[in-house]
């Protein structure tokens, strides 16, 4: 019996539409090698939806993600003076990607940062600080904090300008999230780095209570806490101490955008955003809609988004695992992409459609064999 799947496909802004075209290939070869149908559901979603439905998330494509079992999204905004063209509250991060995790109470967002051995040489850290390559699970706690707290901006009694924005927790919020960080370091190396501000911040003193609550529940994890600022620092000088890392929503955001730094691209960076009912896969990084158009976008986050659907949605670790397989053998064949290209002997750099032709070459012949 073939096992079906309605799959949202929110292309997004910019990059989003060229990198998705490359992705979205993965769900045509395996409806053809097997026993799988992949249904691919298009919607409009963020910049590109405003302009031509006047909303960033429409009720259209509410429909379509609430029919679909799990969500793949491109990268969505513009330029900061293209985005001044969209009211502040329709514009994409505010009008469509707050309110879809809002939606799906996505409230896990799991970014691995990932980089064999053999692919250090797209750090900017030294192999020396690297030699084993980079290997980190990081999870976000992604529909509280700032982002989601009351806000409010107007006029004070002595007529000047001011904005309030809260930073809210409930030690449920921060229970469900910190779970979801100890089972994960059970399954790996059992340790978990909880990554806070408690010498500042009341919120980080209940988030770490609660995190101590749930930590006899797994006695056999080893937990290290650690000051977000000390925690950047870290990642620079010895990624190597981390293995899975727990945070809340603000610190994930930035932490990960450091993270990609360190492995030498956020196009090297995939994510999952796990809700009680629904998933939604994307990648870590923006639009950039300055090299929109171009062909030279790493697809990279965007296969690999689709590779942990596959895993954390349907439960298909082999299809999953010949995915990141066969973006790995392009790599170590010598081909790069333009993010990536330090102009170093032997490398090849190809564009967003040759990079998918190699990995769909690749990926097939696994197929194939398999």
């Amino acid at each position: 019996m073939t096992n079906a799947y309605k799959i949202a496909v929110l292309a997004g802004d910019a990059i989003g539409p060229e990198i998705m075209t490359q992705a979205v290939r993965v769900f045509d070869l395996l409806n053809q090698h097997r026993d799988l149908a992949f249904e691919l559901l298009p919607a409009p979603f963020g910049a590109s939806a405003y302009f031509s439905h006047g909303k960033s998330f429409p009720e259209e494509t509410k429909a379509i993600c609430d029919s679909a079992d799990a969500i793949l999204k491109g990268p969505v905004g513009l330029s900061y003076e293209e985005s001044k063209k969209i009211p502040v509250e329709e514009q994409a991060e505010r009008g469509a990607i707050l309110p879809l995790r809002a939606r799906y109470q996505t409230f896990a967002n799991f970014r691995p940062i990932h980089l064999s051995k053999d692919m250090i040489q797209f750090s900017p850290l030294k192999a020396s600080v690297i030699p084993e390559g980079v290997d980190i699970l990081l999870i976000r706690e992604l529909v509280g904090g700032l982002y989601f707290g009351k806000k409010d901006k107007g006029i004070n009694a002595e007529g000047k300008r001011y904005v309030h924005e809260t930073l809210e927790y409930t030690e449920d919020q921060i229970m469900q999230v910190v779970r979801v960080g100890f089972e994960q370091a059970k399954k790996r190396k059992h340790r978990l780095h909880n990554i806070h501000k408690s010498n500042v911040l009341m919120s980080s003193v209940l988030w770490n209570e609660v995190l101590e609550e749930v930590h006899t529940e797994y006695p056999e994890v080893e937990v290290i806490h650690l000051l977000v600022d000390a925690a950047a620092t870290a990642l620079c000088l010895n990624p190597g101490q981390f293995d899975v890392m727990v945070m809340e929503n603000m610190f994930g955001d930035i932490l990960s955008d450091q993270a990609g730094g360190i492995l030498g691209s956020l196009g090297l960076m995939p994510s999952a955003c796990i809700g009680p009912n629904k998933a939604y896969y994307e990648p870590s990084h923006g639009s950039a809609p300055d090299i929109a158009g171009k062909n030279i976008a790493n697809p990279y986050s965007m296969i690999g988004s689709v590779a942990m659907m596959l895993e954390m949605s349907f439960g298909l670790n082999q299809e999953a695992s010949y995915v990141w397989s066969a973006m790995k053998a392009v790599f170590e064949a010598g081909y790069t992409t333009a993010d990536l290209d330090s102009g170093m002997e032997g490398s090849s750099p190809v564009s967003t459609t040759q990079f998918g032709d190699l990995v769909m070459e690749h990926l097939e012949m696994l197929l194939t064999e398999a």
